[in-house]
C-alpha cells in the first residue's frame, strides 16, 4: 500500500501539470487568436474623444465633432475606454492597442474556462469552440471590455454561491464598468435573470426557501446597489435611460450590422449555431435537472443573441458552462493513465514544446498584425483622400468645412479632420436618431428622392464617398458639384454653384436614371454597415 502511494501521487501531480499545459495552451492560443488590427470605424472618434478628454480635463456632454448634431446633448458613456485608448495610443501606438485589446478578450474567455474547469481538458476544447464563435465581435473596441467585466461577473456569482465575501466586489466591479461602456446594462439583467431563477427553484420545490432566502436577498441587494451606483458617471442619471433608447433605435436596426439578427448561411456564424445546438443536446441528456438560475441568464441571452449579432458573446458566456457539465466525467479518471508507461512520462515534455510553440504563434500573430496595420487602415478607409483633404489645396468653397461622408467613415474623418471639418454622420447613431440616418444612409447615399434637398438644407460644401457609391455617381453628372479627388478608395467632391440654384434638367440624376450609370437601380450601396461598432 505505502508503495503503491508514491505511483499515485506522481500520477496526481502529472495530471494537474497536464491540466496546466492545457490551461497554458488555452492562453497564449487565444492571446494569438483575438489579435486584430485597430481598424474598427469608432476607434477612431474614440481615439479623438479620448484626446479631448485628456487635454481639456473634462468630458463633453455636448456634440464637439458634427455639424447636423452640434451642441446637441450627447452622452459619452464610454469616455473611460476612450481615455484608456487614447493613452495607449499615445504611448505605444496602434501596437498597444492591438495587444491591450487581445489581453482583454482573453482575459474574459479564461475566466470562462476557470468556470468549467472542473472538467479541464473538454474545458479547454469548448473555450477555443466558444472564442471562434464570437470572434465576429473582436476588435480593439470598448465593448470588448464589456464581455470580460460580464464574464468576471458571472464568475462572482457562481463563486459567490460557497464563498458569498466575493459578491462584494460586484459594485466596485460595476462602478468601474458602467464608466467604460453601455453594456453596463448587462449587469444588472444578469443579477435580476438569476434571481428570478432562484425563486422559480423555489417556487418548484427543487429548493427549500431557507436555502434560496440568504441566496436572494445577496442578489437582489447585489442588484440594488448596483442601479444606486448608476449615476457615478458624468452624465450621471441621463444613463438610466440610455440603453433603452439604444434598443429602441429602428434606425440603428436598419442599418447596423451587428444590431441585425445572425445569418446562419454565412459561415461565420456556424460556429454560433453549433453551440446552440450542443446546448439543446447539452438539457437534453443532461441527468439532473437544470437549475432556475441556469435556465433563465440562459433564455434572456440567449433570445438576445439570435435578435442581434452584438450579444452573442454574452450567450457563450452562460452557455458553455451548460454545455461542458453534460459531458460525462469518466473520460478524465485516473486510470487511463499509466506511470510506467514511457510515452506518460515524457508528456511534460511534449507539454513544454507545445506550450513554446503556442507561444511563438502569439508572438508571430502580433508581430504580423502590427506590421499590417497601415495596410488595413489603407484598405478600408479613405487614408489618401483625407490626406489630401487635410491640404491646403483641397478646400470647400465657403471654408465652412460641412463634410458629407459615408457612415462607416465618420469617426476617421473626426480623428484625420476635425476640427477643419465637421462631418454629417459617424458610428453614433444614438446622437444622431432614426431620422439623420435616413437621411445619411437611405435617402442620399442610393439617390433617392430627395437627396439633393438633403444636401442644400444642410449646406454642405464637401463630399467624400466610395466612387461605386450612388451619391459618387450623382455628383459625377450635377454641374452643382466638380470632383476635385478621386482614388480607388475614395472620390472627393465639392460645390461649385451655391446651395439650391438651379440646374439644368437634363443633368439631373434621380433613382430612375441611375441604370443609365451602370448600378443597380434599388440600393445602391449596402444597407447595412459591414463592420461591426461598438
Amino acid at each position: 500500500m505505502l508503495a503503491i502511494e508514491p505511483v499515485r501521487l506522481r500520477m496526481l501531480q502529472s495530471l494537474r501539470s497536464t491540466e496546466l499545459a492545457f490551461a497554458a495552451i488555452l492562453l497564449f492560443g487565444l492571446l494569438g487568436m483575438t489579435a486584430r488590427n485597430a481598424t474598427d470605424p469608432d476607434l477612431w472618434w474614440h481615439l479623438r474623444t479620448g484626446q479631448l478628454i485628456v487635454e481639456s480635463g473634462h468630458v463633453p456632454h455636448y456634440d464637439p465633432f458634427s455639424f447636423t448634431r452640434a451642441g446637441h446633448a450627447w452622452i459619452s458613456h464610454e469616455w473611460l475606454s476612450e481615455v484608456v485608448f487614447y493613452e495607449l495610443w499615445k504611448h505605444g501606438g496602434f501596437a498597444a492597442l492591438i495587444v491591450f485589446s487581445a489581453i482583454i478578450t482573453t482575459a474574459g474567455f479564461m475566466l470562462l474556462y476557470l468556470r468549467c474547469r472542473a472538467k479541464a481538458y473538454w474545458a479547454a476544447a469548448a473555450t477555443a469552440l466558444a472564442a471562434l464563435a464570437a470572434s465576429p465581435s473582436w476588435g480593439v473596441r470598448p465593448q470588448m471590455f464589456t464581455f470580460t467585466l460580464a464574464s468576471l461577473l458571472l464568475w462572482l456569482v457562481e463563486r459567490g454561491e460557497n464563498r458569498p465575501k466575493l459578491l462584494f466586489w460586484i459594485p466596485p466591479l460595476f462602478l468601474i464598468w458602467l464608466n467604460l461602456h453601455a453594456g453596463f446594462a448587462l449587469g444588472p439583467a444578469l443579477l435580476f435573470a438569476y434571481g428570478l431563477g432562484l425563486l422559480w427553484e423555489n417556487a418548484t420545490g427543487s429548493a427549500a426557501w431557507t436555502e434560496a432566502r440568504p441566496k436572494l436577498l445577496r442578489i437582489f441587494a447585489l442588484l440594488a446597489a448596483c442601479l444606486a451606483l448608476v449615476p457615478f458617471n458624468p452624465s450621471g442619471t441621463q444613463l438610466y435611460r440610455y440603453p433603452f433608447h439604444t434598443l429602441r433605435s429602428t434606425g440603428m436596426r436598419s442599418f447596423i450590422s451587428e444590431w441585425f439578427s445572425p445569418d446562419f448561411h454565412q459561415l461565420l456564424y456556424r460556429p454560433f449555431l453549433l453551440l446552440w445546438l450542443l446546448v439543446f443536446i447539452a438539457l437534453a441528456i443532461s441527468r439532473a435537472r437544470p437549475k432556475g438560475r441556469t435556465i433563465f441568464p440562459l433564455l434572456l441571452t440567449g433570445l438576445a443573441s439570435v435578435d442581434a449579432v452584438r450579444h452573442i458573446p454574452i450567450f457563450i458566456l452562460v452557455a458553455l458552462p451548460v454545455i461542458v457539465a453534460a459531458i460525462p466525467v469518466g473520460s478524465e479518471s485516473l486510470p487511463n493513465f499509466n506511470w510506467r508507461n514511457k510515452r506518460f512520462r515524457l508528456r511534460p515534455l511534449f507539454n513544454a514544446v507545445v506550450i513554446i510553440l503556442i507561444v511563438v504563434f502569439a508572438v508571430v500573430k502580433w508581430v504580423v498584425v502590427v506590421d499590417n496595420e497601415t495596410a488595413r487602415e489603407a484598405e478600408l478607409f479613405p487614408q489618401t483622400a483625407a490626406a489630401s483633404l487635410k491640404s491646403s489645396d483641397v478646400k470647400s468653397s465657403d471654408g465652412s468645412g460641412r463634410l458629407f461622408d459615408y457612415y462607416d467613415w465618420g469617426g476617421y474623418a473626426i480623428w484625420k479632420l476635425y476640427p477643419e471639418y465637421r462631418v454629417f454622420v459617424d458610428g453614433r447613431a444614438d446622437l444622431y436618431g432614426d431620422d439623420l440616418l435616413r437621411q445619411a444612409l437611405k435617402t442620399t447615399l442610393n439617390l433617392r428622392t430627395g437627396w439633393r434637398e438633403v444636401l442644400d438644407h444642410w449646406q454642405i460644401e464637401v463630399v467624400i464617398v466610395p466612387p461605386s457609391c450612388a451619391l459618387a455617381q450623382g455628383l459625377l453628372l450635377d454641374p452643382g458639384w466638380r470632383a476635385v479627388f478621386s482614388d480607388p478608395k475614395a472620390d472627393i467632391f465639392v460645390r461649385s454653384q451655391p446651395a439650391g440654384q438651379n440646374r439644368d434638367i437634363s443633368t439631373a440624376v434621380t433613382q430612375e436614371s441611375a441604370p443609365l450609370l451602370g448600378q443597380k437601380s434599388e440600393i445602391m450601396f449596402p444597407r447595412s454597415v459591414p463592420n461591426l461598432r461598438n
